[in-house]
């Protein structure tokens, strides 16, 4: 039985790869910053639980040993989202990030995975492929790329299988409550009669977190391909479209409010993922 080190454990995705990985028979090795959060999951006592907290990274520590040695990394620890903008993410996060996986790799982890993003790709607009020239043009879409660069010359040093695995929109149980479908859920829960929203007229790509997570899990367990990889649903939608839709599978009904808030400054009006790479895996 594969041992699996996921960190971010409590996170969005992180809770639902962890019961994923359970549900596969995989021994789970969790961790997170915080143990009282991670006793309110489901999983806690069907994995390791071991609390770590980046922040009090020791470069003298051999990490691969103090988390049991495990066959497998899936790395989606990431503090700060959704603050996009603050440079924190290149100051901070990104230099300690990449000392902790550096460590990993140097005692003797053999096979990583991590979760990239799909603002790696900055204002580039259409369908998004993995071999586009990357333009990030936030603070964290910044550090994530320099992150993937800097293990990708990590890996002219070392030898370890490496799979990015960039992420576009998603939704689901656990989702952060200032997200779009979440705000809509509580508008709908307090039967309110509108429901605010931006014009609407983005594109973008949408999964459910669920099939994100078995994606990610199929994508981090095998080995043929590796790199770059978009997950994704490669079907580009309007986000009007996307809510409309989502209304009608729950039968509900309630009216939008188009125009309320303003276009995102930090994201084109249209983009999507080519999931080429990714249908490969999952076929």
């Amino acid at each position: 039985m594969k041992k699996v080190l996921v960190t971010g454990a409590t996170g969005f995705i992180g809770e639902h790869v962890i019961e994923a990985l359970l549900e596969k028979g995989f021994h789970v090795i969790a961790t997170s910053q915080n143990e009282d959060k991670a006793r309110l999951r489901p999983w806690f006592n069907s994995v390791k639980y071991i609390a770590f907290d980046l922040q009090q990274f020791d470069a003298s520590t051999n990490y691969f040993e103090y988390f049991g040695s495990p066959d497998l990394m899936l790395h989606l620890a990431w503090e700060g989202l959704p603050n996009y903008k603050n440079e924190f993410h290149i100051t901070e996060n990104l230099p300690r990030h990449f000392a902790f996986l550096k460590n990993m790799i140097q005692h003797g982890l053999k096979d990583l995975t991590v979760s990239g993003t799909c603002f790696e790709y900055g204002m580039q607009k259409g369908c998004l492929t993995e071999t586009m020239e990357c333009l990030p043009d936030n603070p964290y879409a910044i550090a994530k790329n320099k992150l993937r660069l800097a293990l990708e010359d990590l890996l002219k040093e070392s030898d370890f299988n490496f799979k990015w695995v960039r992420f576009f929109y998603m939704y689901g149980p656990g989702q952060n409550p200032k997200s779009l479908i979440a705000q809509l859920d509580k508008a709908l829960e307090n039967n309110e009669a509108s429901f605010n929203m931006s014009g609407g007229a983005q594109i973008r790509d949408f999964l459910p977190v669920n099939l994100i997570a078995n994606y990610f899990i199929q994508i981090a367990t095998q080995n043929e391909i590796q790199g770059i990889i978009n997950c994704c649903s490669g079907q580009p939608i309007s986000v009007k479209d996307f809510v409309v839709n989502y209304l009608r599978l729950k039968n509900k009904n309630i009216e939008l409010n188009l125009g309320y808030y303003p276009y995102a400054d930090y994201e084109p009006m249209q983009f999507w993922g080519d999931d080429t790479k990714l249908k490969k895996i999952i076929s």
